[in-house]
């Protein structure tokens, strides 16, 4: 719970933003040295026409970024930034978020900037596919192929022993 002495020390916040102005609110803070974090997941989206991936950028929590402030300096100035909708709060105190949360969040941000949200695969994982026309075959993960979200797997059936090229997002690692 918010006490006195959270006003006077650097605490992270979850700053709720306005439809769609989380990057604003973001430049915003940083223009005056406000520290912020706003996860981004990295999604993929099929041309029906075309077959063609494209790929996109959005927040891990729509609406929400966390920003580290002392609230007895910025908390006023904060709440009138635009694109601010409110700071999380409990009554009409902040609620400081423990540096370990957002830690947690920041050690599952890749080199590319974006949240893994699973695990990586290394070559020899058992793996099931989830979809598709070869769905619930098992077989064992060999390697990502390179600039694409798709693998390749052995794949190992009764009487057949062959390496197919699927989409990651197809896979589910087996135990």
């Amino acid at each position: 719970m918010y006490e006195e002495k959270e006003k006077d020390r650097c605490c992270w916040y979850a700053i709720h933003t306005h439809h769609k102005q989380e990057s604003r609110v973001e430049n915003n803070l940083r223009a005056w040295q406000v520290e912020t974090f706003a996860p981004k997941l990295r999604t993929r989206r099929v041309n029906p026409f075309s077959g063609a991936s494209i790929h996109h950028s959005k927040p891990l929590f729509p609406r929400y970024l966390f920003a580290r402030f002392k609230a007895s300096e910025l908390l006023h100035k904060i709440y009138f930034t635009r694109g601010v909708h409110s700071i999380v709060s409990f009554g009409s105190n902040p609620v400081p978020i423990d540096d370990e949360v957002i830690a947690l969040l920041q050690s599952q941000v890749g080199e590319d900037g974006f949240v893994r949200l699973r695990k990586e695969l290394k070559p020899g994982d058992k793996v099931k596919i989830t979809s598709g026309a070869f769905e619930n075959l098992i077989g064992v993960f060999e390697r990502h192929l390179s600039d694409s979200d798709r693998v390749m797997i052995l794949l190992t059936t009764i009487s057949y022993q062959g390496r197919i090229v699927v989409d990651r997002e197809l896979l589910a690692e087996i135990g």
